[in-house]
């Protein structure tokens, strides 16, 4: 099994949730974790598992201007959002299995998650995701929670088998 993992991360939280997400994938196959930035537009024909996740920006993923907002106070601003990646998604050949995820603050449904507006913008193209997860940050630029790597270990890890 190959997995690539695609991510938006401004303050490097997110970034650090794909990384543990690819610890646990890569008990069972091989991963590549890329920046959205330098994502590739067509997937190479191994890969069989896609995980998009980005930050919750304004209850969704982020847009030009929260990205700019945010680029204010970020060390390591992107130029382009998974939101942008998603509206071409990558041409695949064969049965791509998708996963989603994100980061945000606060626990309740009313925050958003730009983990279900991905797996949302993923099944418009008509791509099959079968699982969308947040992890949780405890301010605007983080940190993360405590235990939130070792969940996105376990949850990799899941998603390998």
């Amino acid at each position: 099994m190959k997995a690539l993992i695609v991510y938006e991360s401004q303050f490097g939280n997110t970034e650090k949730v794909a990384r543990a997400i690819a610890e646990g994938v890569a008990t069972s196959g091989r991963v590549e974790v890329v920046a959205v930035d330098t994502a590739p537009t067509v997937l190479p024909d191994d890969v069989d598992l896609l995980l998009v996740g980005g930050p919750t920006h304004v209850f969704s993923m982020s847009r030009v201007q929260t990205r700019a907002d945010a680029a204010k106070d970020a060390p390591t601003p992107t130029r382009r959002g998974i939101r942008e990646w998603l509206a071409q998604p990558p041409s695949s050949s064969g049965r791509l299995r998708v996963a989603t995820f994100g980061t945000k603050q606060g626990h309740g449904r009313l925050s958003g998650s730009a983990a279900t507006a991905a797996a949302k913008a993923a099944r418009a193209h008509g791509l099959s995701v079968d699982a969308v997860e947040d992890f949780f940050v405890t301010g605007r630029s983080g940190p993360l929670e405590e235990g939130e790597l070792e969940r996105a270990t376990a949850w990799g890890r899941a998603l390998g088998r």
